[in-house]
């Protein structure tokens, strides 16, 4: 098993409509085509930064990369996301709300579950 750790920052006037975005756009395709998402958390908003987190788990690297491919090659999918850019003002609006957006590779380091 691998998970991918997903982290932005946001200004607060982003969140309401970033979660909504997350719920009815992006979920939905990862589910569609077998990302398990573990969870996803937002902190309370401090010095004007809110943090949102979410955590994914595959098989394999591999398995991430069919599915992330599946998500970048479906069409309705891709202009969905488009027209919240455009919604949103266009993707470089957006640079003024998404302070930092990362994302890594974790490995359970837990052999057994008690």
């Amino acid at each position: 098993m691998i998970y991918r750790r997903k982290r932005y920052k946001v200004k607060p006037k982003i969140v309401t409509e970033f979660n909504q975005h997350f719920n009815h756009t992006l979920l939905p395709t990862q589910l569609k085509y077998g990302a398990r998402l573990v969870g996803r958390w937002m902190s309370q908003e401090k010095e004007n930064e809110v943090e949102i987190m979410a955590i994914w788990e595959y098989d394999s690297m591999e398995e991430y990369e069919k599915i992330e491919q599946k998500v970048r090659s479906d069409q309705a999918h891709v202009a969905r996301v488009q027209g919240w850019y455009e919604k949103m003002g266009g993707r470089e609006n957006l640079k003024d709300v998404f302070l930092k957006i990362e994302q890594d590779f974790l490995e359970s380091t837990v052999t057994s579950v008690y």
